[in-house]
């Protein structure tokens, strides 16, 4: 992973909640700052509908489990959801199947390879890996539940339109557009479907997953719609339950283990929080029982993402305490040597460990 530009801001640990709302807003502000420092990156041009995006615009916002809202920049532009929408339709399918049995279909190991690697797939019998890279998205998308590509469209879009709090619209040009482009995965189903690990017909499937990814957000719907996970599958602004906890849990821990695909484990070891990618320039960040960050930003890495996406989340994982890896060590505790002890407490007894 390249350098993410936060050596400079102390890392610490925290529990809880977000802080005070001026604190949140100060640190979003200048995490923004950071972020527009940079032009490293490109816009992606495989997909020709997203290679007219303007590189400089970038949006932020951060929503927390109470509803609160923090955001900056262009965080109205709208934009194709892409694979950011795998988090959401895995969810809605253990919703509606269960964990077990869309555990065993799907799996949940990173692949270490990209998003739309046939290697992983046939390196692994014909079965998905993890449902955040295409493979295993598009076997979800075939469990989503409906007789027709239409019924099965419907749920998709009612559902992620739940998590975001509001109706979600295709993007008939991104759809097109991708449409004409995706003999790649229409390759991919057609595997799957050979080695019996895609439900329904492997065109039709392709199709919906198409249209699934053509859903216009904006950097807002995506921090609902990732607060909706870290407050347990409630959306903190409806206040309506979109999947269970246990739902949310899953959909989260696949996050922090294959979300950015191959650089999944960098940026677990440097944000250390769940964290999902889209290739128009969206970025999903989750912190569990606290809050999500949405951005947009259309230079993306080498691995599809967002490099000013990134360099802000670091930053506000660094800034806000939010890693969930984090750890400092506790002065107060039993095992502090007596070196490490102010004056004023080493003639104190510790009378709440005294046996």
């Amino acid at each position: 992973m390249w350098d993410l530009d936060v050596s400079d801001i102390r890392q610490y640990a925290a529990t809880g909640r977000l802080p005070a709302v001026s604190v949140v807003d100060g640190v979003l502000g200048r995490a923004c700052e950071r972020a527009l420092q940079h032009h490293e990156g490109k816009v992606a041009d495989y997909i020709p509908a997203l290679a007219d995006a303007d590189p400089e615009v970038f949006g932020i916002a951060i929503t927390e489990t109470n509803g609160r809202t923090h955001q900056l920049g262009s965080y109205g532009h709208v934009f194709s959801i892409q694979s950011i929408s795998k988090v959401f339709v895995y969810a809605l399918v253990c919703e509606a199947l269960g964990h077990e049995e869309v555990l065993t279909a799907i799996g949940v190991n990173a692949t270490g390879l990209p998003f739309n690697s046939v290697m992983a797939l046939e390196l692994n019998g014909g079965h998905p890996l993890n449902p955040m890279v295409n493979a295993g998205a598009i076997a979800t998308t075939s469990r989503v539940p409906g007789n027709s590509g239409a019924e099965r469209w419907e749920f998709i879009q009612s559902g992620l339109s739940a998590f975001a709090g509001r109706p979600l619209t295709l993007d008939d040009g991104v759809y097109r557009s991708e449409a004409l482009t995706n003999q790649r995965n229409q390759g991919i189903a057609r595997l799957l479907s050979g080695y019996g690990c895609l439900k329904g017909d492997s065109d039709e499937t392709v199709d919906v997953y198409t249209r699934q990814c053509s859903l216009l957000v904006d950097a807002h719907d995506l921090s609902v719609m990732g607060a909706t996970l870290a407050d347990g599958g409630v959306n903190p602004v409806t206040g309506k339950r979109v999947v269970g906890e246990q739902v949310a849990r899953d959909a989260l821990a696949v996050m922090a283990t294959a979300g950015l695909y191959e650089r999944s484990g960098e940026w677990l070891v440097e944000i250390g929080l769940p964290g999902k990618s889209g290739v128009a320039g969206g970025l999903l960040t989750v912190a569990p029982g606290k809050g999500a960050v949405g951005s947009y930003a259309p230079r993306l890495d080498e691995a599809g993402n967002s490099v000013r996406g990134q360099i802000a989340a670091a930053y506000l994982s660094r800034a806000l305490g939010l890693n969930l890896f984090a750890s400092a060590h506790d002065a107060s505790s039993p095992g502090t040597p007596a070196s490490e002890t102010t004056s004023s407490d080493s003639g104190k007894k510790d009378t709440d460990n005294d046996e």
